[in-house]
């Protein structure tokens, strides 16, 4: 019975592995360069959050998106994020309509927050009023209009991208909002091969189109087995020491912390490192998780939650630095 067990296990695992690989192997003939960008996006996608890309403009954060849409056969949706942009053209709004019997009536109009994977582009040109529209749809996965409760389809995913802050134009996103991501993903420029590859593909007289790989159904029982996936006591702990290690009032807090960090990570951060450790496990064929697969997200989980203090602003020290010395100074384990 347990060797039955096993095997159906290591089924799932194989198949898991499988599909994650058709998955990035897809998306990579399309997008040139950029694979930690690619694998942190579906090790999002795994998890069931959100992702936020940041980047200047013109390094293909669109095109990624766009490229996992269909890659994964989901509905698409397209947001453009403007200062004059209002909430009501997110979510959709009632609209008053000429009945059968010649009345009148509301009638709900989705809008195109109503799709499996949604890409909110340039979500920091925003006003912080339309910002907040989005935050209901990522948290709870609905929206409310007029006191009425729209659910939304599943799977369903936002992946924004935004500007780097110094650009002119932009918004702040708030801490709340940010909080609700659970990866922020640094989109780099590419490097010189890289760049002439992406000419050669985009110049040409042929742009193929990418193959449709797996469904919104399988990607849901994806998510599923990545919840199901055990991890042990001691690296919860870890995970947990690592989390509170990102607040200067902390005991597990290191210099780095106490000096350059005014707000540390919430529990969202350590959640997602756990979800984002058990997809990173399947994806290398282990039905466990270990401590090596935490220190490889914790960027992603962390660099977008630290809030720097007016020290940190003024040295300029990036949350990565900051992440690498709390990863440093957190031991695996506690000796007693």
């Amino acid at each position: 019975m347990a060797e039955q067990q096993h095997a159906d296990v290591q089924a799932l695992v194989r198949q898991f592995q499988e599909d994650y690989g058709r998955i990035a192997d897809e998306i990579h003939r399309f997008i040139v360069g950029h694979a930690g960008v690619v694998d942190e996006a579906v090790i999002c996608l795994m998890t069931g959050g959100h992702a936020l890309l940041e980047g200047v403009p013109g390094l293909g954060k669109t095109m990624l998106v766009r490229t996992l849409s269909e890659v994964l056969d989901l509905t698409f949706g397209r947001i453009q994020f403007t200062p004059d942009l209002m909430p009501a053209d997110i979510t959709g709004t009632n609209v008053v309509i000429t009945t059968d019997r010649g009345g009148k009536a509301f009638e709900f109009q989705p809008g195109p927050i109503f799709a499996n994977l949604i890409l909110a582009d340039e979500i920091n040109r925003a006003t912080p009023k339309t910002q907040s529209a989005i935050l209901e749809a990522m948290q709870e996965k609905n929206v409310s209009v007029s006191h009425h409760t729209h659910r939304l389809p599943q799977p369903f995913f936002v992946m924004a991208t935004q500007n780097p802050l110094e650009m002119e134009g932009t918004y702040p996103l708030p801490e709340a909002q940010l909080d609700r991501f659970q990866f922020k993903i640094n989109v780099v420029s590419p490097e010189v091969d890289e760049l002439v590859e992406i000419l050669d593909r985009t110049t040409g007289a042929k742009v193929p189109a990418p193959g449709k790989v797996v469904t919104g159904k399988r990607v849901l029982e994806m998510q599923q087995l990545v919840r199901r996936v055990p991890v042990a006591g001691p690296v919860k702990e870890y995970i947990a020491r690592l989390t509170l290690a990102s607040h200067p009032d902390s005991p597990h807090a290191p210099s780095v912390t106490r000096r350059f960090v005014r707000y540390g990570a919430s529990p969202r951060a350590a959640q997602s490192m756990i979800l984002a450790a058990k997809v990173l496990a399947l994806r290398d064929g282990r039905p466990n998780v270990a401590f090596a697969d935490v220190r490889k997200v914790a960027y992603p989980s962390l660099r977008h939650r630290l809030i720097l203090s007016f020290e940190g602003q003024a040295e300029g020290i990036a949350p990565d630095e900051i992440v690498r010395q709390m990863i440093e100074a957190v031991p695996e384990a506690v000796t007693v």
